[in-house]
């Protein structure tokens, strides 16, 4: 498992968790409840790892909604910080450009 992804679902469970502007964009333009982001991180597939990016660590995790749909969420920690889990972006994930279990990126 992801060491990114491991301290972001501590911080989600310690309810430090921060939405960036972007993310709130993102959310409302695919209708996506941000208190089901947060209910379902615990259960979150990592997708994508990126504990070296230069604005901090961020990690792409695919997450269900209360209905069984599927979210991909950017999670990020600022750098140089061990807090907070930021929602950079969120969306649903196309079918086109992602594999059928939404857990690969077609070519």
């Amino acid at each position: 498992m992801s060491e990114t992804f491991q301290l972001i679902q501590e911080l989600v469970g310690n309810g430090e968790v921060q939405v960036s502007a972007h993310g709130y964009d993102e959310l409302a333009a695919d209708d996506i409840l941000v208190k089901d982001i947060f209910a379902g991180v615990q259960n979150g597939v990592v997708v994508e790892d990126y504990p070296d990016f230069a604005k901090g660590p961020c990690v792409l995790v695919l997450q269900q909604d209360p209905r069984g749909q599927s979210i991909h969420i950017l999670w990020g920690i600022p750098k140089d910080k061990s807090s907070p889990a930021v929602v950079v972006t969120a969306y649903r994930p196309d079918s086109e450009k992602w594999t059928d279990d939404f857990k690969r990126r077609r070519k």
